[in-house]
């Protein structure tokens, strides 16, 4: 582990970062007394300032103590972007509770697992997706606190709308399910916030080689730190105005385009859904000045035959992860004046452990270790430190890093290395650290598939089918794809009863009722059988090597 990347640290920013001991909520106090009159969220041409978005979440919060909730306890969230997700979020830290955020593209096959591991009695849902989790109703969850986007559509715009977001309201009898507006119109008033720094404050999940996702614990403390590292990192101040455009039940949008502005009191201009036009438009009419996407949102945003149409240069920054940027991409941006940054995180590190100084950015390059944080890489299998230029393990420690997998302790000693005295988290990435001490993603020790940068676990994916009837094996690897960079393929053995009946386009379609769709397979092949190995473990590996080589 060497120091060579200090070298490179963004100028006039500091290596150290204090963390303040607070509460996440005690941001949106900040930013309210500050700045009360100033709009934290626009919302297609709504503007929702700072003082009624704390109103507004504390209200909540009064509903949801109302209902039960106390400190330390787990609410679900799942919807889009939007300002119910983000008032709900801060109403649910109100509550001194735990927010539990859900990739809305989640069935209710794999709701039921988030309600069961999490212990959840309370969900915030959006209405579109209402129908998802109302089975669950029954199964765990006692309250359901429905949500509208239209709700918030307050002022007259020429934004494109999506049918899912203008959609009125729908009357909803079932009992345990209130309405959001209703629950507003109560004025209930929270109690004390008693919860601290080291505190549980959201736990999102990942999956893994185990197959059902895991709930990885972050405090207030470890939230803060990268929240509050993104935008001073980048030395951004309050008049900033970010584009969020990154899922926010994703650490990369929640942490910063969600909860880093806020404790900056910047601006933030909401889309729920990616729209190439919308974002391009709300750039130049609101002067964006930050933004932070996925190479795939970019690659579509420089393919719109308009974009020179529209005035672009208040924008100052862009940023992502999750994939590498193409090198012909980024020098598009940098011929427009716009330095890509590219950084790297996980949901066990709430977010970026690694970002590119702004100044001296390298491309398809993860960046440096940020404030307080360290990283080498290491032999897998003797966790010796490798030298310059060798590809192991990624090791990273910092204040950022999560206490371990919710209900797991098993996953939690597997996830951590003790060193010389000090722990390590084991971020299961293969990588290079190169002589300037900038590190570089080579390859995944753990199985995973890069879908457009969403994170798919082909072993949560097989037992997800399993569950059709028809299925005696699936083997789930991914396969190259011109628009996602990979994509999701199942290779199955069929029942024998079932060989010649059930098609693999059926296959595909239930796949797709029953999970999410980033996640679901877009390809099925029938084989006759697996390889398996001597002990009878499908040798996955095999089937991802003969695949890679019909590419190649």
């Amino acid at each position: 582990m060497s120091d060579r990347h200090f070298a490179h640290w963004p100028k006039g920013v500091p290596r150290h970062l204090s963390i303040p001991e607070t509460d996440l909520f005690y941001n949106v106090e900040v930013s309210a007394k500050r700045f009360p009159h100033k709009p934290y969220l626009i919302f297609y041409d709504t503007k929702i300032s700072f003082a009624r978005f704390k109103d507004e979440a504390e209200r909540l919060a009064g509903w949801l103590e109302k209902q039960g909730v106390k400190k330390g306890d787990r609410v679900l969230l799942y919807m889009q972007n939007s300002p119910q997700f983000v008032l709900g979020y801060y109403a649910i830290l109100r509550a001194n509770a735990v927010v539990v955020p859900v990739n809305p593209m989640n069935m209710t096959t794999e709701l039921r697992h988030y309600v069961a591991d999490s212990g959840a009695k309370v969900a915030l849902v959006a209405q579109d997706i209402y129908p998802q989790m109302k089975p669950l109703l029954n199964e765990g969850l006692e309250q359901i606190l429905v949500a509208t986007y239209g709700d918030y559509l307050e002022a007259e715009t020429d934004l494109k709308v999506p049918d899912f977001v203008k959609a009125p309201r729908m009357a909803i009898a079932d009992a345990g399910v209130t309405a959001w507006t209703d629950a507003l119109a109560q004025n209930l008033k929270p109690g004390p916030i008693t919860v601290g720094p080291d505190d549980l404050c959201v736990m999102p999940y990942t999956s893994g080689t185990t197959g059902h996702p895991k709930g990885c614990m972050h405090s207030h403390r470890s939230t803060m730190h990268t929240l509050m590292g993104g935008y001073q990192w980048f030395g951004i101040q309050q008049d900033a105005v970010y584009l969020a455009v990154l899922p926010f039940f994703h650490v990369t949008g929640m942490q910063g385009s969600m909860s880093g502005p806020l404790c900056a009191g910047s601006t933030v201009v909401l889309l729920p859904r990616w729209d190439r036009e919308a974002a391009a438009q709300c750039v130049e009419r609101y002067r964006v000045t930050s933004w932070t996407a996925i190479p795939t949102m970019i690659i579509d945003f420089l393919m719109n035959p308009k974009v020179g149409e529209y005035d672009l240069s208040s924008l100052s920054r862009m940023s992502g992860g999750g994939a590498a940027m193409p090198e012909a991409i980024a020098q598009k941006l940098l011929d427009m004046g716009i330095t890509y940054v590219e950084g790297y995180g996980l949901s066990e590190t709430i977010a970026p452990s690694h970002i590119n100084p702004p100044d001296r950015a390298k491309k398809q390059c993860l960046g440096i270790p940020i404030f307080d944080t360290e990283s080498m890489v290491v032999d897998p299998n003797t966790f010796k430190e490798l030298p310059v230029g060798e590809v192991g393990e990624i090791l990273t420690r910092g204040p950022q890093v999560f206490q371990g997998y919710w209900n797991n302790p098993e996953a939690t000693r597997n996830a951590f290395i003790e060193l010389d005295g000090v722990r390590w988290f084991r971020t299961g990435d293969l990588g290079r650290v190169d002589e300037d001490g900038y590190f570089f993603m080579v390859d995944r020790l753990k199985r995973m598939i890069n879908a457009s940068g969403y994170k798919v676990w082909p072993a949560e994916v097989e037992a997800l089918m399993y569950q059709h009837p028809a299925i005696q094996e699936a083997c789930v690897i991914g396969t190259s794809d011109p628009k996602r960079g990979e994509t999701v393929k199942a290779v199955v053995v069929l029942m024998e009863a079932n060989r010649g009946k059930v098609s693999e386009q059926d296959i595909i379609d239930w796949a797709h009722a029953n999970m999410a769709a980033y996640k679901s397979p877009r390809i099925v092949e029938f084989v006759e059988n697996l390889p398996k190995s001597g002990t009878g473990k499908v040798m996955w590996r095999a089937l991802q090597e003969k695949e890679g080589a019909k590419v190649a």
